[in-house]
C-alpha cells in the first residue's frame, strides 16, 4: 500500500494587513491609536493612562460572634463533657465527710462522651 503524498499550495494570509509579505511596523510611543474597523462608531476619546483607585467611602466590617456551646468538647466539637470523679476525690468524700465533699468536687475531671478526651 502506498501512502498518498499531500502538497500544500495554499498559503495562509500574512499577519500584516498593510502589505503582504512585509514585516509589521511598530508604532512609536505616544502614537495615536490605529483607526477603528469599518462600521465601528467610536464613543469618544480614549481615557488617559492614569491609575484609578476607587474610593468606596467608609466600609463597615461585621464580625459574627463565635458560637460557644456549653459542655461541648473543644477537641472533637461533637461530644458532651461529663463529670468524672477521681478515686482520690471519692475516698476523701467518704473518710473526711463534711470537708471531703469539697475535695471530691475539686478533684473531678471532665471526659468527652465522643472521643474520650480528659480535661482537668
Amino acid at each position: 500500500m502506498e501512502k498518498p503524498t499531500v502538497t500544500v499550495t495554499d498559503q495562509p494570509p500574512p499577519y500584516s494587513a498593510a502589505v503582504p509579505g512585509a514585516p509589521p511596523q511598530p508604532q512609536p510611543a505616544g502614537a495615536p491609536y490605529p483607526p477603528p474597523p469599518p462600521g465601528y462608531t467610536p464613543y469618544g476619546a480614549a481615557p488617559p493612562n492614569t491609575t484609578y483607585l476607587p474610593n468606596y467611602g467608609a466600609t463597615t466590617v461585621i464580625i459574627p460572634p463565635q458560637i460557644i456551646a456549653v459542655n461541648a468538647c473543644p477537641a472533637c466539637r461533637v461530644g458532651i463533657l461529663e463529670d468524672d470523679f477521681t478515686c482520690l476525690g471519692i475516698l476523701c468524700a467518704i473518710f473526711f465527710f463534711p470537708l471531703g465533699i469539697l475535695c471530691c468536687l475539686a478533684l473531678k475531671n471532665r471526659r468527652c462522651s465522643n472521643c474520650g478526651a480528659i480535661f482537668g
